[in-house]
């Protein structure tokens, strides 16, 4: 069966999709040319590690899916950016030392460089985790 179709002749998750784009748009403009900028390459770290995503907007924050699933959420706050990878991955990654964390949270200051490295690994984990699978290689 056809999706529905609205009065704009759009189908309600092309309405969506258009709705994520803007908000998302909107986020980035408010962001100060510094935070804007931790941001994008935050992004673009985010959708390196996991080609195929969509960009979306949830909980007043950035966020990325895989497949419909969410994948992580990212922000930018007056010090930090952070990455919500969820808890799960999280707690399963060894290398988050001297990067400041909480239940499903990790904070990038603004005084560093982004870890890449580190941020795909996170990411990685996540896919695996949605795929049914833990970094140890399945469950």
């Amino acid at each position: 069966m056809a999706p529905s179709r609205t009065t704009t002749g759009k189908s309600p998750d092309e309405l969506a999709e258009a709705l994520n784009k803007q908000q998302l748009k909107n986020y980035f403009a408010a962001l100060s040319p510094a935070s804007r900028k931790a941001l994008k390459e935050l992004h673009d770290i985010i959708h390196a590690a996991a080609p195929g995503v969509t960009d979306s907007f949830s909980y007043g924050i950035p966020a990325v899916r895989l497949k419909g699933k969410a994948l992580v959420y990212y922000a930018a706050w007056a010090k930090h950016t952070s990455m919500y990878p969820i808890a799960s991955s999280i707690d399963r990654a060894t290398d988050l030392k001297g990067f400041r964390t909480s239940k499903g949270t990790v904070q990038f200051p603004y005084t560093k460089p982004l870890p890449a490295a580190l941020i795909k690994r996170l990411v990685r984990a996540r896919i695996d985790e949605l795929k049914g699978k833990t970094s140890e290689g399945g469950r």
